[in-house]
């Protein structure tokens, strides 16, 4: 019976333990799940218009976060160097050119030093003191020998004659003022040596320059542009001289040089008849006051380029009259150039002389001699190579250069 007791009496006691043990759990799941409230921390009045319900708490602040960089896995390249803008280049000073009148009065010692044998050998031969017929002679061969020409050299010694014969005077300041005269009488001071260079109308004036190969044409264009921007003249440039490669890019050079515009074509060889002709409608639309087409240098003995240049005088006057045709002679060639002229101005019309080089000749009766083949007077006259060295013809300038 005791040992029955004894059993009960541990049954007992586990259970006990065992129910002890599950209710002290039961507790410890309960007291997890409490919320305990805690007191509020006192709050601070919020600055006029701050939302306090979105201020940041108190003890906080504000982190500007930093650029977001590239992920890690990106490999940085170097920075390619930023290539410094291109200085512009500064615009070209335009040249104005001075006046060219009296241009000739000025350049009148450069003319005198390369005409002086006819001046000086013909005072020394009119004032030595006896003048026989050998004399005159001497006197006629000296003024053939300056490219005066037969004709005007007989004329000239008939009336030094019959002055000598009359007057019975070898007086060198007396000699002097007659050879001037008279030279000054075979220049013919009266003719109209004026360039067309004013507007016409509604329409440009237009000059046609032509010549042989070697006279220097192209860049008498130059200059004579240079010659009418100086007077005040609004020009344009045609550059119909297609067959020299470089002639198109020195007549641009000229040009630009006082602001010139220059047509050309944009390859060698072009028809030199249609650069001409947009030239002249170029200047028209432009309203310009003178266009001068620029045409290549061509042999007088050669027809067909002869020919050519009278296809460009017709094209440009369907549009155009041309006012102006001028022909550039080398005044060194003499007689030679004579004959050029008489063919240029059964081409195209020639209205005026452009005598070139005239400072390195004691030729200066050329002057004289072809105004009379062509009957039509010098209207220009280069006395050197500079860009100022085109001059408009004055006879008593000239003449004087020679004799005084």
């Amino acid at each position: 019976m005791a040992d029955v007791d004894t059993v009960w009496t541990y049954v007992i006691i586990g259970v006990a333990i065992l129910v002890g043990a599950v209710a002290y759990g039961v507790s410890l799941v309960r007291g997890r799940g409490r919320t305990v409230e805690r007191e509020a921390p006192p709050t601070r009045p919020g600055l006029p218009g701050e939302d306090l319900d979105r201020r940041p708490p108190s003890g906080t602040t504000d982190t500007v976060a930093p650029p977001a960089g590239p992920p890690a896995s990106t490999t940085l390249e170097p920075e390619a160097p930023t290539a410094p803008e291109p200085t512009p280049a500064p615009e070209p000073t335009l040249e104005r050119p001075e006046s060219a009148r009296g241009r000739l009065q000025r350049l009148r010692a450069r003319l005198a030093r390369s005409n002086s044998s006819i001046g000086q050998g013909l005072l020394a031969l009119l004032s030595r003191g006896k003048l026989d017929e050998e004399a005159w002679e001497e006197v006629e061969d000296t003024l053939i020998s300056s490219d005066l020409g037969v004709e005007a050299a007989t004329e000239l010694v008939d009336s030094l004659r019959t002055r000598v014969k009359i007057d019975g005077t070898t007086d060198e300041a007396t000699v002097r003022g007659w050879l001037r005269d008279d030279l000054l009488a075979l220049v013919q001071p009266d003719m109209d040596r004026r360039i067309a260079s004013s507007r016409i109308g509604d329409r440009p004036a237009v000059i046609l320059v032509v010549g042989v190969n070697g006279t220097g044409k192209t860049t008498t264009v130059g200059k004579l542009a240079r010659v009418l921007v100086a007077e005040d003249r609004e020009v344009l440039l045609g550059a119909a001289d297609t067959f020299r490669a470089a002639a198109a890019d020195q007549l641009e050079t000229w040009g630009s040089r006082v602001g010139v515009a220059t047509v050309r074509s944009d390859k060698d060889g072009a028809d030199p008849a249609a650069v001409a002709f947009d030239a002249v409608k170029a200047g028209i639309e432009e309203e310009v006051d003178v266009v001068i087409i620029d045409t290549a240098g061509r042999l007088h003995n050669k027809v067909g380029l002869m020919d050519e240049l009278g296809k460009v005088k017709r094209v440009i006057e369907k549009q155009s009259p041309i006012d102006e045709v001028l022909l550039v002679l080398d005044a060194t060639t003499g007689q030679n150039g004579l004959q050029q002229a008489k063919v240029f101005s059964e081409a195209v019309d020639v209205t005026g002389i452009v005598l070139t080089k005239l400072d390195g000749t004691a030729k200066g009766g050329i002057v004289v001699a072809v105004q009379r083949q062509l009957g039509v007077p010098v209207k220009l006259v280069g006395l050197g190579e500079g860009p100022d060295d085109l001059a408009p013809f004055d006879p008593e300038a000239f003449v004087d250069a020679i004799v005084m």
